[in-house]
């Protein structure tokens, strides 16, 4: 229970301590997230790929230099158990008014889990349910930008409206044809709604910030027509010579789920209200969860909160046990998951059969290069836990004894919960080995194309993925393929592309093992073959559409390309979506 009295002097001190902590860090998010304008409009595209990651550290460093200054000043892990009671209650005082209160509540959690023993972690001292309500919130000072902009075009002023949805946002620089791209729009909206009755009620409502992402910067709102509400996105790209124009436009969930999808990178949006902007973005995708909406926005750590809370409470109203993933099993991780439950969860192994050669830090490191590196709608976003309690009841006999037998460094039984001190969480997807077993002749050819398209991909953005099998692979629900194995993941600029040498003799020719020299990050491309063309129809449909995976040169190429300074575009939608060139 909490204490009637707030007695203890410390308390208060504490709670500011904690807030300013939490105030330096959003400081810093916002200015690295209003800097991606000036990286646009410059075309600096490597800079703004860098500040995508360092932002990703930002969290962290903030936590830590919170703790180390709570522990110096106020010997903060002996205070009891009432001080700490007393400290979240003055720090609910201080959210009052505060514009980000959801996420300093998850900030005071990360510090005080982090001094606080496990026994601590209940609602009675950190914030397992939130405290402050997030609805309605809005920035009321003078000059303060809303978090939306609402237009209100007649047929006759639309494509004007558009042009000034655009100049709103105030671009250094020209545009191609301004008034051409927002008659392209124009046609889009026409064409998408088709024949509809004009409300009085026409509306844009467009939010306030532009969403900058690698080499594109996104228009987000709704179309609104009487009770027909239409999501649309306008993606904004920039020319050599420095002039932009208007891409394409992208309408309804679908292609907005496409746009803030779990397997790309996250954006960089000046927010000053962040629930806000989730708020609008949920009702233009009322399927994408609000713990996926804010990872998408950069402010990944509270995505991870909500996850956490959505996970206990679908416990609390599910009785299916946890049982190892259906698929091959993975040499460096034990996969396991809950049938009910659309997420599995990856747990690295003490040990590792011949001829894995590394190591736990080496497997985590590759894990923190996918998370802060562009994913461009192939790698899987993973959340990343220690210490998880999970109901020990819950854990069929067959799952226990592999956790026992491989993790047993990760688990320990605590009273009736099973503590995981270090697990990964991603979004189950089909393996692509098993899809393909049960595919039509024409799901195969997809899947396969579809396989081929997501590894040329990530070349693009600088990844050779290591271990190219399709056991690696998964298929989404929108039948994408994605990479999910990160172990073996190398940057593309760091391997180096080989032929495998003519036979010298005739003993080498009939030779069944390697007898040429290979350095270690050494790669043959022909030597995939074996391994991934064994079904004849796999075979003929990866021959057909990409070859080119084995062969030396191509990859060589995009290494070339990349170390000379290029930025490939990778789209996130379909290319053939694009507005003519001609004039671009």
């Amino acid at each position: 229970m909490f204490p009637t009295r707030l007695t203890d002097t410390r308390a208060f001190d504490i709670a500011q301590a904690l807030l300013d902590g939490f105030d330096h860090h959003y400081r810093l998010f916002r200015a690295a997230s209003r800097e991606a304008k000036a990286r646009f409009e410059c075309g600096d595209w490597a800079g703004q790929q860098r500040a995508q990651a360092l932002r990703i550290e930002f969290y962290d460093t903030r936590v830590a230099e919170t703790v180390a200054l709570l522990a110096q000043r106020f010997m903060a892990a002996t205070l009891a158990p009432d001080v700490w009671q007393q400290v979240k209650l003055h720090y609910i005082g201080l959210l009052t008014d505060h514009h980000q209160p959801e996420l300093a509540e998850t900030f005071f959690n990360s510090v005080c889990t982090r001094l606080l023993h496990h026994a601590y972690f209940r609602n009675d001292f950190i914030f397992v349910r939130p405290a402050i309500s997030t609805e309605y919130i809005e920035n009321d000072e003078p000059g303060a930008r809303p978090t939306y902009r609402a237009y209100y075009p007649t047929p006759d002023t639309l494509s004007d409206t558009l042009q000034r949805v655009i100049t709103n946002f105030q671009l250094q620089g020209e545009f191609v044809d301004l008034p051409r791209d927002a008659e392209r729009v124009l046609a889009a909206v026409l064409a998408r709604l088709g024949e509809f009755r004009w409300r009085a009620n026409f509306q844009l409502q467009v939010l306030s910030s532009l969403f900058y992402r690698n080499k594109g910067a996104y228009v987000v709102g709704r179309l609104i027509n009487g009770f027909t509400e239409t999501p649309f996105a306008l993606p904004i790209l920039r020319r050599d010579d420095g002039r932009f124009f208007i891409d394409t436009a992208l309408f309804g969930e679908d292609d907005l789920l496409g746009l803030f999808s779990f397997a790309r990178a996250y954006f960089l949006v000046d927010m000053e209200v962040p629930s806000a902007y989730v708020a609008f973005l949920r009702a233009l995708m009322p399927r994408k969860p609000r713990s996926e909406i804010y990872a998408a926005l950069g402010l990944q750590k509270q995505g991870k909160a909500l996850f956490y809370r959505d996970f206990l409470a679908h416990l609390r109203h599910s009785s299916d046990k946890f049982r190892i993933a259906p698929g091959i099993k993975g040499m460096v991780m034990l996969v396991f998951d809950l049938p009910s439950y659309p997420f599995v969860f990856k747990v690295i192994k003490d040990f590792f059969p011949p001829p894995k050669d590394t190591t736990r830090e080496q497997v985590q490191a590759k894990y923190r290069l996918v998370k802060a590196h562009d994913r461009v709608g192939r790698m899987a976003d993973t959340l990343e836990y220690t210490r998880v309690a999970f109901p020990r009841q819950r854990f069929g006999d067959e799952l226990l004894a592999e956790l026992r037998h491989f993790c047993p460094s990760l688990i320990e039984e605590s009273g009736d919960d099973l503590v995981i001190r270090h697990v990964y969480i991603e979004r189950r997807m089909v393996p692509l080995n098993l899809y393909l077993q049960d595919a039509t002749p024409e799901q195969l050819e997809r899947a396969v194309i579809e396989y081929g398209n997501a590894i040329k991909d990530l070349v693009a953005a600088n990844i050779f993925p290591g271990d190219m099998l399709w056991k690696n692979f998964g298929v989404t629900r929108h039948g994408k393929v994605v990479f999910y194995d990160y172990d073996e993941i190398e940057y593309l600029t760091d391997c180096n592309f080989r032929r495998v040498p003519a036979p010298r003799n005739e003993e080498e020719a009939m030779s069944g093992e390697v007898w040429w020299p290979v350095a270690p990050r050494d790669v043959f491309p022909e030597t995939f073959a074996p391994f991934l063309l064994g079904n004849p129809q796999v075979r003929e449909a990866l021959m057909r559409h990409h070859a080119d995976l084995l062969d030396a040169d191509f990859w060589q190429a995009h290494k070339d390309r990349i170390l000379a300074g290029h930025v490939h575009d990778v789209f996130p939608y379909d290319p053939t979506r694009r507005f003519p060139r001609g004039g671009n």
